[in-house]
């Protein structure tokens, strides 16, 4: 079959060009900076600055509770997308909005608001204590703050794919015999299995460079409670540059290998869902 050359789009040469330039503009030229200006570090002097304890630390508690909330979001947005897609109650529209708000809301202001509300003194940080749990200034906190700004990413990633899987299919295994787990397990989560390893890693992402929202929860502590972005932010407050983008250019080494991994993963069960 002959490839139709008419296209609603400029022809491919012009499209490329535009995107490269694009992208340039707004991703490689602004990394390529960060890159050159930590290079007026040597070898050693990055390498001791990016392998810091305290630097580590801000890295391991960055890493470890953006993939914990990003985990979390998982589960929990799959069932919030699941009953937005399969049920019709009353105040449905209004939950549907309120998945947006944190897209909407500034993060300094949802920050305030957790600290608020997770605070020892507050209505949800007073029942915890009772229970012996310290949300608020510690790493719980920090987790839980980046899956409120998170939740929205797989939500709104998964909900379209599963008003696209057709019930008929689910009818099918059921009258074949199929348990209600065996027909989510087998026939719903291979189809959104890729769309939601996508919203793991747009919250994920999303955590790992959250400021806003940790930033008043958190406590600050460096060795405890410090996130990355925070300690990027005390080395520019010092005018320590060099150092600060140092640490920016670990982080994006890391991050981009991670999200690397998990596209590698989607990809695999993109391609395996097709196969089947």
């Amino acid at each position: 079959m002959r490839r139709n050359d008419r296209s609603i789009l400029p022809g491919f040469g012009l499209s490329l060009g535009f995107t490269v330039v694009y992208l340039s503009l707004l991703v490689l030229i602004p990394l390529s900076t960060l890159v050159l200006k930590s290079a007026s570090l040597t070898w050693q002097q990055f390498w001791a600055e990016i392998t810091s304890p305290r630097v580590l630390a801000a890295y391991r508690l960055s890493f470890i509770a953006s993939g914990s909330a990003a985990f979390i979001n998982a589960i929990f947005g799959l069932v919030v997308a699941w009953v937005l897609t399969r049920y019709r109650f009353p105040g449905r529209a209004v939950i549907d909005g309120l998945v947006d708000l944190p897209f909407a809301l500034p993060t300094a202001v949802g920050g305030v608001a957790l600290t608020a509300l997770y605070a020892p003194n507050g209505w949800i940080g007073q029942l915890l204590g009772r229970m012996g749990v310290k949300a608020a200034f510690t790493p719980l906190g920090i987790v839980i703050a980046l899956t409120f700004i998170g939740l929205p990413f797989v939500v709104r990633t998964v909900q379209p794919v599963l008003q696209a899987v057709s019930g008929e299919t689910e009818e099918a295994a059921a009258t074949l015999g199929a348990s209600r787990w065996a027909t989510f397990t087998r026939v719903i989560l291979p189809s959104i299995l890729p769309a939601l390893l996508t919203g793991f890693a747009l919250a994920f992402a999303r955590g790992l460079g959250e400021y806003g929202s940790v930033v008043f929860i958190s406590g600050n502590m460096p060795m405890k409670t410090e996130i990355a972005p925070l300690l990027i932010m005390t080395k520019l407050e010092q005018f320590d540059y060099a150092g600060a983008t140092a640490i920016a250019v670990g982080m994006l080494v890391l991050s981009f290998a991670l999200l690397l991994a998990i596209n590698a993963i989607q990809w695999s069960s993109h391609r395996g869902a097709g196969d089947a």
